[in-house]
């Protein structure tokens, strides 16, 4: 037995987690983003100075509305960048689109770490937390995409919510069909209204999750005009990532 293997053996019976080798390190999240030209808010899932940890992502190509549709015809290109962000070392797996919840089960079956392809992966928490008489406003870029058939790849169903597309909004267009100019003001305006006047229309409207991986940087003055709790991708990444990088506590009694 070399020294290699006794080092090997010994660690195995102490029970050490030797990580596989890398060229980098120290990226716990791993980010599918398509590949889309548009101004990237800080809080946008594609900004990376959204967070407070270092995040890798990988780019996939193709038209958004095959994303939206859940075409066939991507599937092998978005389970080929799940495993190469495994490979390169991620804890978890990410998907930057509400609308990668089509592949939530083939992506997760593909790796050996957690995936959470999509913000909409947090319906059965949010619903759980919720009176019954409680409903969900979920504001979605394509809001004729989220069905009983999406919904179900993330383990839930359309009971007792309510979807309003956003994608409609002339606000909403350079993020919706790619432009370099962003209207940041005149969009929080529209979304904030929109909001507010869905929430007085029905009170049994009990919190907010937002679809779209461009929304969260909205997602404070959503609170703000509404006062309910506000689901986005980063409540769900920031949740991912304290599970798998655990911290130790200090502090004194």
């Amino acid at each position: 037995m070399n020294w290699k293997s006794i080092i090997e053996t010994r660690e195995e019976l102490l029970g050490i987690h030797t990580p596989d080798p890398h060229f980098t390190g120290g990226f716990a999240i791993g980010i599918i983003a398509v590949d889309l030209i548009y101004p990237k808010l800080p809080g946008n899932v594609a900004n990376a100075t959204t967070y407070p940890f270092p995040v890798l992502y990988k780019e996939v190509s193709f038209e958004i509305e095959e994303l939206f549709a859940g075409s066939e015809n991507i599937r092998d290109q978005i389970v080929n960048a799940a495993k190469y962000l495994e490979k390169q070392g991620v804890r978890a797996i990410i998907g930057a689109c509400g609308y990668f919840a089509h592949f939530q089960q083939a992506v997760k079956e593909a790796v050996d770490i957690p995936v959470f392809m999509s913000s909409l992966c947090q319906l059965p928490l949010i619903k759980t937390g919720l009176s019954e008489k409680k409903k969900i406003l979920v504001l979605a870029a394509s809001g004729e995409n989220i069905n009983d058939e999406l919904l179900g790849k993330v383990g839930t169903d359309t009971s007792r919510i309510i979807v309003q597309d956003i994608g409609h909004l002339e606000s909403f267009a350079p993020i919706r069909y790619g432009s370099v100019r962003l209207d940041n003001g005149r969009l929080t305006k529209e979304l904030t209204e929109l909001a507010e006047s869905l929430v007085q229309k029905d009170p049994l409207i009990g919190a907010i999750l937002l679809e779209c991986s461009d929304l969260p940087p909205y997602a404070k003055a959503l609170q703000s005009v509404t006062g309910l709790a506000v689901y986005d991708f980063n409540t769900m990444i920031d949740m991912v990532y304290h599970s798998v990088v655990q911290r130790t506590y200090t502090g004194y009694m």
